[in-house]
């Protein structure tokens, strides 16, 4: 593990604490100009649950009623309260094949996009020491006159997450302020930017992350927002 990955562990919380989360349930305003160009416009306040072992997700009240959008990493499934499956999709990834950023989405597209994406914004720094994940230090990064230490990490071939390598930027503090990756199911170039970090049960969350396009000269924070997500609720369960 490096010097960095290290650090960035024991400042959100440490390996030990992490070890006791059984699932961690969050509740936030989820919004944006990507959101409204694939078809589901204005404001949405879903509930959502992650399983901190495995990648697995529980989202509800993306729409109104209390259906349960489920995601794991070779199905999606959306549920009524009762159990009974309304639409399902097997190898969901497959499923963005030929998409393009103006290609319109389903629900299970929706499910599938939202599910990997929170699973990881959630258990991250922490599953970056799974069998399988590569890191390494790369030069430092100023920005606005802060100094930021930045991590590559390679992701195993199929992991669901946004791409297979990504740049993390942590502060002096270790806490995460960035992240930089090509999201491969949109196919844009974004730089996802953290703010706000608090404390819940023992674990440091950024409460407010807003995802802008990013270019070769760097992100566009004057530009519209093509994701927020902006947590109003927190809750750690332990084993």
């Amino acid at each position: 593990m490096s010097d960095l990955l290290q650090f960035a562990i024991e400042a959100h919380g440490g390996e030990a604490r992490w070890a006791t989360v059984r699932s961690i349930v969050v509740s936030f305003n989820f919004y944006g100009a990507l959101l409204e160009l694939k078809g589901f416009p204005g404001h949405r306040r879903p509930t959502v649950s992650i399983d901190a072992r495995n990648p697995r997700t529980v989202i509800q009240h993306l729409e109104e009623g209390d259906d349960r959008w489920i995601f794991t990493p070779d199905r999606v499934w959306i549920e009524k309260p009762d159990g009974w499956i309304e639409q399902e999709r097997s190898n969901p990834r497959g499923a963005f094949a030929g998409h393009v950023r103006t290609t319109p989405w389903d629900r299970l597209h929706l499910t599938y996009f939202l599910g990997y994406a929170v699973w990881n914004y959630l258990a991250a720094p922490f599953f970056f020491t799974r069998p399988g994940f590569s890191t390494r230090e790369l030069e430092n990064h100023t920005e606005t006159r802060d100094v930021w230490r930045v991590l590559q990490v390679t992701y195993p071939d199929g992991f669901p997450a946004h791409t297979k390598v990504q740049k993390l930027y942590f502060d002096e503090a270790g806490l995460l302020k960035r992240l930089d990756y090509e999201t491969d199911v949109l196919g844009g170039v974004a730089a996802h930017y953290c703010y706000d970090p608090q404390n819940f049960d023992g674990l440091i969350v950024p409460t407010l992350r807003r995802v802008v396009r990013r270019t070769p000269e760097g992100p566009i924070l004057s530009g519209p927002t093509s994701f927020a997500l902006d947590y109003t609720d927190v809750r750690v369960d332990r084993l």
